[in-house]
């Protein structure tokens, strides 16, 4: 490292310090990041432009490292930087120039519809707690419901003639979904013969029922599904809001609209649906790579 750097980067240290009040582990993450950057380049910081920034994540990218390291260390060269304008240090840096970094937005693990209906067609019809587990998993997918949502509904919130449901979602709010009709025949079916069965003799509102006639936990339902998407041979990586993410994509690819699809998966911000759209665009691709003659 340059002398001009070092002394710098002394000088910036103070600065966090007793001007910033920053902690001790902070400023050291921060001095961590500019040692290593001033080791990839070693030049006065004045001589420092906005392509060697940019090939310094890019390359930093490459290596593996995480898409949140290197924001983080474009955040720690941007402010060391700021500061140096700030004591009047001549730069050359335009840090307009040099992208964000923002981590590919993880998209939720789906089901095909192939693989919806075989997990559904595989669930045994034979005990009472096998028509619970039917009718749970039908309406799940049918209604995109939230595992929270599903321990929580009770035989009242079943609309059979309206074919709706209504639905307790975050935040206490309430909105009404439609029941596909052979998961509302599933439902009825369970609600009208199976659950006095674990019901027993306790009284309780909630749909459904474990086999000691009490409500459904959530790790309760995670094994439950497990075990059937075994059973079913799917391998994508399951848990009860892959349902809830499943029907959410079918929607879209079915032509759904965005804001439709919104209002039945309970969102309050039209951005948290949009996720669905980036799946969707996967799906075509996939399609399109399959089909198309010059994929």
């Amino acid at each position: 490292m340059t002398p001009h750097n070092k002394a710098y980067l002394t000088s910036y240290k103070y600065h966090l310090k007793v001007e910033k009040g920053l902690s001790k582990n902070t400023i050291e993450c921060y001095l961590l990041d500019l040692e290593q950057f001033f080791f990839y380049y070693d030049k006065k910081s004045e001589n420092i432009e906005a392509n060697d920034i940019i090939n310094y994540l890019v390359s930093l990218q490459e290596v593996g490292i995480s898409f949140k390291s290197i924001a983080r260390k474009r955040s720690s060269i941007k402010s060391f930087f700021k500061f140096l304008e700030e004591e009047e240090i001549s730069i050359s840096v335009n840090f307009e120039a040099i992208p964000s970094v923002k981590p590919p937005k993880n998209l939720p693990h789906i089901l095909s519809q192939r693989e919806i209906f075989r997990l559904l067609d595989s669930l045994p019809l034979e005990t009472a707690l096998d028509y619970r587990n039917k009718a749970m998993f039908e309406l799940m997918y049918a209604s995109g419901l939230r595992i929270s949502e599903t321990i929580n509904i009770s035989i009242h919130d079943l609309f059979f003639d309206e074919k709706m449901i209504k639905v307790m979602g975050k935040g206490s709010k309430q909105r009404f979904v439609p029941i596909a009709g052979i998961s509302m025949d599933y439902v009825k079916k369970y609600l009208q013969i199976y659950r006095y069965v674990l019901k027993k003799s306790k009284e309780t509102d909630i749909l459904f029922l474990n086999r000691s006639g009490k409500g459904l936990s959530r790790m309760g339902i995670w094994k439950i599904l497990k075990k059937a998407s075994i059973k079913a041979n799917i391998t994508t990586e399951m848990s009860p809001h892959t349902l809830r993410h499943s029907f959410a994509t079918h929607l879209i690819e079915g032509g759904a609209n965005l804001r439709t699809v919104q209002m039945l998966l309970g969102h309050s911000s039209i951005n948290t649906t949009q996720i669905y759209t980036n799946v969707d665009l996967q799906h075509l691709i996939e399609e399109h790579h399959l089909y198309h003659p010059r994929g």
